[in-house]
């Protein structure tokens, strides 16, 4: 990074935003105009898993475009959703930043991170589609862990703060303790049960207006609770006492009061004892039993499942030829007699899904499990030269699934996989960087977990950028026993302070 540059991240307001008091001005100051830096390089020795990487750099940084978001002056760059759309998304650009954005261009993953917060009466909070929308709290903490942009901090803390004020006034509902929503990026009724798919459109939220008598209130007016979103939800209590302890604000003991009472909520009405697993939906119908990708992921990944709970869900979650799918079963409204169709939000394979699987997969010690979702996605991405929107998970090749749309047709028509899909390639960059480096972030600074495949035997990264740091690392098999070097110097563990500046070379000797 340029001098420049670095000083500019750093920068504290005068007057730093604290609790729900930061401002459309705030913002504003933030957006960075351009960015510059070089792409990371990976070295595994497969060419399928490079040439992988390279394939989902080129469609990150392809779809880096200029974007004005309600709060900007000028279109500034920022990650657009893919090259079939012509904007971030709330939840795509939570999704990119935390995935790879804040380590490969953190300008770029800044810009978007604020290119779609809003401002109104609540005052300076997360926009977008409402329900999983909280999902940029997790990944705004995390693009804090790679940069130390106290300035950011800042905003988003105040952003995180008055969007879970104006969740608990509109969605939480006090009788079960759950947050009311879709679940993460299901937003197509092709990802519900029957009895939602008869809106106007294909879009669950156009649902409660054929259903006045159902709907929810207060709020938006869905009557669900979805494991995934509320998982999100969770870790968004949890991530707060962290930003204020950043910031060096007050701590609300009540934040970690009402993350332990979500948690309880969410193991009272989603766990399934009898099965071993959580269920994906609850609502006054019966809800669905059905297994939810983001669910699992986020449940283990975050810490909702205790120790027994994780090995039971890692035990029982079902597993297509293609990887974790979004949701399992299909409905049978999209099924045939050859078992091949499935909708387009159930039974399909979408990479974000995967590489959250992944993460979890390696946080609890299932490197084969990661491992094979990694390569899966590899080789399909070096087919395609792309990494599509969404997979077929028999087949795997490129698959839109079915949906209803009453608008076109009034039985389920096929629906295109859109190009170049930015969530997917970020994923797979966080994949490589997961599953292979065993790469954690936290406020102590970066650690480091690899691992080896047994046809590897040395894989390397060069240009990664953390914080004030450009980092190179090289993971090698040793016959010697395990070793850490940090510029040539013995380290007495893979664990590498968050001060680091300047360029550094990481050597690391694994012996698995």
């Amino acid at each position: 990074m340029k001098e420049e540059e670095v000083a500019h991240m750093r920068k504290v307001p005068a007057e730093p935003a604290i609790g729900g008091t930061a401002s459309r001005r705030d913002v504003e100051a933030l957006f960075v105009p351009a960015a510059s830096g070089v792409a990371p390089l990976l070295k595994t020795g497969d060419n399928t898993i490079e040439t992988a990487f390279r394939i989902a750099l080129g469609d990150y940084l392809g779809n880096v475009q200029p974007w004005e978001g309600e709060l900007a002056e000028n279109p500034v760059p920022c990650i657009l959703a893919g090259l079939d759309y012509d904007r971030p998304w709330t939840r795509d650009a939570a999704f990119n930043a935390w995935y790879a954005g804040s380590l490969v261009s953190p300008y770029v993953a800044r810009n978007t991170l604020l290119a779609v917060l809003m401002e109104d009466e609540w005052g300076l909070r997360i926009g977008g589609q409402y329900w999983d929308a909280i999902v940029w709290v997790t990944a705004a903490w995390h693009h804090y862990l790679c940069t130390h942009d106290q300035a950011f901090l800042g905003v988003a803390f105040a952003a995180a703060v008055n969007a879970l004020r104006f969740s608990e006034a509109t969605e939480f509902d006090p009788d079960d303790g759950l947050f009311r929503g879709g679940a993460c990026f299901q937003d197509g009724v092709a990802g519900y049960p029957d009895r939602y798919a008869d809106g106007p459109t294909s879009g669950i939220l156009e649902w409660v207006q054929q259903h006045p008598d159902t709907r929810a209130s207060p709020g938006y007016g869905l009557p669900m609770k979805a494991l995934s979103t509320n998982c999100l939800y969770y870790h968004a209590y949890l991530v707060l006492p962290e930003m204020a302890g950043a910031l060096e604000l007050p701590i609300d003991p009540v934040w970690a009061e009402k993350a332990h009472a979500l948690r309880a909520a969410i193991n009272r009405s989603f766990w399934e004892a009898e099965c071993g697993r959580y269920r994906y939906l609850v609502d006054a119908e019966g809800g669905d039993d059905r297994q939810e990708g983001f669910g699992h992921a986020f449940a283990t990944l975050f810490g909702v499942a205790d120790s027994a709970q994780v090995a039971s869900v890692f035990a029982r979650q079902y597993v297509t030829p293609h990887g974790i799918p979004c949701l399992w079963p299909t409905y049978e409204r999209y099924a045939d007699a050859d078992g091949m169709s499935f909708g387009r939000h159930a039974g399909t394979i979408w990479p974000q899904v995967n590489a959250a699987w992944s993460m979890a997969a390696v946080a609890h010690g299932r490197r084969d499990v990661a491992w094979s979702e990694l390569v899966l996605l590899a080789e399909k991405a070096c087919r395609d030269i792309q990494f599509a929107e969404l997979y077929h998970p028999i087949t795997g090749e490129i698959y839109g699934g079915l949906q209803e749309n009453p608008a076109r047709s009034d039985v389920p028509v096929a629906w295109r996989s859109c190009r170049r899909q930015t969530w997917c390639a970020t994923g797979y960059i966080r994949m490589v960087l997961s599953v292979l480096f065993g790469l954690r972030i936290g406020l102590g600074g970066l650690a480091f977990d690899p691992y080896l495949p047994e046809e590897v035997d040395r894989i390397s990264l060069s240009n990664l950028s953390y914080a004030d740091a450009t980092l190179s690392i090289v993971v090698e098999r040793s016959e010697r026993g395990p070793y850490c070097l940090l510029d040539g110097i013995e380290q007495i563990a893979a664990l590498f302070p968050a001060e680091l500046s300047g360029p550094h070379q990481i050597r690391l000797g694994v012996t698995r």
